[in-house]
């Protein structure tokens, strides 16, 4: 089974299935004499984990992150990083119903139809359980990038068709107060309401994660395939249930006039930058020292407390109705790992640059 490797120098491999023993990921060209805070790597665990909140799947996990190699007396060593979570709170008999059934929107047929098997307790594989080992390795390139002065965060924008108004004040402090990880007041207590009445209804809602990049020096993005904003947006592709991303002035940008979209170039203090961003900090897929943003749309999570019609293997009809634990809406918890993802390209294009600039 191929597609578990991300990046070109800063590489991750991810392994584990949501009800297996555990979930883990190995890093490969980690550079050495980095400080790493093992706490720091647990704060971005607790905030994808379940069970967090009430808008959120209850399911009990502590992801408690064990280091297995790599790293010394606090320090990357530019040895593999092996890190490794046990799943702990596994009910797998809330699958045994779906066992030779596929759920509708799942990738339970098309990985039965791939492989011939599959593992259905959770979806194995499939599931945004995978994600946990990811959100580890992103804390580990977070720290990196502070020390080139680069930071990002990520907040939850929309939620069903309740947004963070154009003219908000985007306040970071307040993410992480309040459930649903928005950065707007007001705007939070309605999307957390609305989710709410969605689970009590036993359906779902989808919505949107905004993510902005600051700090980031000119010159990351290798042409022609590699792009910045490409390699992003495979990064946000690959998360569980998200169906959408653009960056910068996305597809509203469509709406105007290149007079209207051109960013000007101007020398602030000496520096060249541009008036404007509708470029979203990226031109010609190589960051321009501006501040980058994106967003990610994902979906309705596809199980839901409700009777759907489906088929099951030898391709009779079935009524399917969810059971166990499942987000009302996974934009929450996609917050941590949209901003993982996002570390992991630009630790792995911050590498690649520095030995361009060698050659």
């Amino acid at each position: 089974m191929g597609g578990n490797i991300f990046g070109h120098t800063f590489r991750i491999s991810t392994f584990g299935e949501s009800h297996g023993a555990a979930i883990g990921v190995i890093i490969d060209g980690c550079p050495p004499g980095f400080s790493i805070d093992p706490a720091q790597i647990q704060d971005e665990m607790n905030r994808r984990r379940p069970g967090q909140s009430a808008i959120v799947t209850q399911r009990k996990e502590a992801d408690q992150v064990q280091i297995l190699s790599g790293i010394f007396e606090g320090k990357t060593t530019g040895t593999p990083i092996a890190m490794i979570l046990y799943n702990e709170d596994q009910k797998s008999k809330d699958y045994s119903h779906i066992q030779d059934q596929f759920r509708p929107s799942h990738a339970d047929f098309t990985y039965q139809e791939k492989y011939g098997i599959r593992d259905h307790r959770g979806g194995g594989r499939s599931s945004a359980r995978e994600t946990a080992a990811r959100v580890a390795a992103g804390a580990i390139a977070r720290q990196i990038l502070t020390h080139f002065g680069i930071e990002l965060y990520a907040y939850t924008s929309q939620v069903g068709s309740i947004k963070v108004p154009s003219d908000a004040l985007i306040d970071r402090s307040f993410i992480e107060q309040n459930p649903v990880r928005c950065a707007d007041r007001i705007t939070a207590e309605s999307m957390e309401s609305l989710i709410r009445d969605i689970r009590k209804q036993g359906d779902t809602i989808g919505g949107i994660v905004t993510g902005v990049i600051t700090g980031c020096p000119v010159g990351l993005g290798e042409p022609v395939f590699d792009k910045l904003h490409a390699d992003l947006g495979k990064a946000m592709l690959s998360i569980n249930a998200c169906k959408g991303f653009e960056y910068g002035s996305g597809f509203d940008g469509v709406q105007l006039k290149g007079s209207e979209h051109n960013d000007p170039f101007i020398v602030e203090d000496g520096v060249v930058r541009t008036k404007t961003n509708l470029s979203g900090g990226i031109q010609g897929g190589i960051s321009n020292g501006m501040d980058i943003y994106f967003r990610c749309a994902f979906k309705p999570v596809a199980t839901i407390m409700q009777d759907q019609e489906s088929v099951d293997r030898e391709g009779n009809p079935v009524s399917i109705k969810g059971k166990g634990r499942h987000d009302p809406c996974v934009v929450p918890r996609a917050v941590p790992i949209v901003e993982a993802m996002a570390a992991l390209v630009l630790i792995d294009h911050l590498l690649r640059q520095r030995v361009n600039l060698r050659t």
